[in-house]
C-alpha cells in the first residue's frame, strides 16, 4: 500500500503557534503559499489545515493554496456542525474538480465554540451519530446520481451534484480522514471513514486500537474498502540524537516558563486527548523516543507527545508504526517553514528507501 506523507500548515490568527516563528505576515497568502510550495519541492504530499472557530476559514485557505500549487494536497479539516452535508459535498467536489483530484478531507467531531456559529449539538453521542449521517450523505452525493436520505440529524431529497469528484483508478472521491478514540467515535471510523488518524501514542496502544477497529469493522458490516490508518505526531529531528534531545528539553523548559500555548479546554475533555495526557504516568520517554513531557505544559493534540531524535532515530520509530499498519503520516515541528525543508531533506528519503 502506498505511503502518504503530509505536513501541517498553521491556520492561525495569532503568530507563534507551538513555538513557530513570530512574524507579522505569518498568515498572509504569500507566507502560506510559500509553505505549500516548499512542501511540493521537498517531497511532501500536502498538509493538514486545521479547523476551529476563531481561525480563518479552513476551506477558503485550502482553496487558495490549491490554486497556487500543482501537486499540493490540502487535508481540509471540517466540522459537520459548521457545514451541512449537501453544501459541503458540493464545495469539496468542486474544489476536487478544479484542483485535478488533490482534495483530502479530515472530519472533526470534537467540541468547539459551537454556539458561535449556531450549532447546539453538545452531546458527544449525538455529535458522532450526526457525523455518521454526514459521512453517509456526502459519500452518496459523491458517488450516486440522485440521493434521497432521511436521518435523525440530516435529510436530502432528490439531491444531485453538478460536478463530481475526480475519479482516477481506485480513487472514487476525496479520501475521508477521521479521528476519535471514544467507543462512539470508533464505530463511526469502523463503518464510514477511509482513514482513522491516531495521535502519537506508544506502539502498544496503537496496535491495540488497530486490532479493535478491524474487528469492529467486521462486526458492524463495513461496506467500504478496508479502513486505513494514519499517525498525526510531532517529529523533532536534528542532525544528531544528542542535539535533538537538547533542543526538545530546551523547548519544554520554555513551555514550562509559560511560553507554551494555554491548554484548550475542549481538548482536555476528549477521550483521545486524555489518553495522551495519561501517558506521562508511564514515563517521560516511551518506546525509545516518544517524549511525553510536552503534554504537561503545551496545548494538545499533536503537540502532546513528540518523537525525538536524529533522522535515523525518528525514521526507525515511524517504520515501527508502519509495520503495525500505519500508511498515512501527518508530521510537523516548529518553526514550520524551516522544518519542512529539514525533514523533507533528512527524514523523508529514509522513510521512502
Amino acid at each position: 500500500m502506498t505511503l502518504e506523507f503530509l505536513w501541517y500548515i498553521p491556520n492561525q490568527v495569532q503568530p507563534g503557534h507551538r513555538g513557530d516563528d513570530v512574524t507579522d505576515n505569518h498568515n498572509s497568502l504569500e507566507t502560506l503559499t510559500d509553505h505549500a510550495r516548499a512542501l511540493e519541492e521537498h517531497g511532501w504530499g500536502g498538509a493538514l489545515i486545521g479547523t476551529g472557530w476563531g481561525r480563518p476559514d479552513t476551506f477558503t485557505v485550502a482553496t487558495a493554496l490549491a490554486a497556487r500549487t500543482t501537486t499540493f494536497q490540502p487535508l481540509i479539516a471540517i466540522r459537520p456542525g459548521y457545514w451541512r452535508p449537501a453544501n459541503f459535498a458540493s464545495a469539496a467536489a468542486t474544489l476536487d474538480h478544479l484542483s485535478g483530484g488533490r482534495t483530502l478531507i479530515n472530519i472533526v467531531s470534537g467540541r468547539d465554540d459551537l454556539a458561535a456559529y449556531g450549532d447546539s449539538e453538545s452531546d458527544p453521542a449525538h455529535r458522532y451519530a450526526r457525523t455518521k449521517e454526514f459521512l453517509q450523505i456526502v459519500r452518496k452525493l459523491w458517488t450516486e446520481e440522485s440521493v434521497t436520505y432521511q436521518g435523525e440529524h440530516f435529510a436530502v431529497t432528490g439531491a444531485a451534484l453538478a460536478l463530481r469528484p475526480v475519479v482516477s483508478g481506485e480513487r472514487r472521491h476525496p479520501r475521508l480522514y477521521f479521528g476519535g478514540a471514544s467507543p462512539a467515535a470508533e464505530e463511526v471510523a469502523a463503518t464510514e471513514a477511509d482513514v482513522q488518524l491516531f495521535w502519537g501514542e506508544p506502539l502498544d496502544g496503537v496496535a491495540e486500537r488497530i486490532e479493535r477497529l478491524k474487528q469492529l469493522s467486521e462486526k458492524l458490516g463495513r461496506q467500504h474498502a478496508p479502513l486505513e490508518f494514519g499517525l498525526r505526531v510531532t517529529t523533532l529531528v536534528r542532525d544528531t540524537t544528542e542535539q535533538a534531545w537538547a533542543d526538545a528539553e530546551a523547548k519544554v523548559a520554555d513551555m514550562a516558563k509559560g511560553q507554551g500555548a494555554p491548554r484548550n479546554r475542549n481538548w482536555q475533555s476528549a477521550v483521545g486527548q486524555r489518553r495522551l495526557l495519561d501517558l506521562a504516568a508511564r514515563g517521560e520517554v516511551l518506546d525509545d523516543n516518544l517524549y511525553t513531557t510536552p503534554g504537561r505544559f503545551g496545548g494538545g493534540g499533536a503537540g502532546t507527545t513528540w518523537l525525538v531524535g536524529s533522522a535515523e532515530d525518528v525514521a526507525n520509530s515511524l517504520r515501527r508504526y508502519q509495520r503495525l499498519g500505519i500508511t498515512h503520516f501527518v508530521l510537523s515541528d516548529t518553526p514550520y517553514r524551516r522544518e519542512i525543508t529539514r525533514q523533507g531533506t533528512q527524514l523523508l528519503p529514509l522513510l521512502r528507501s
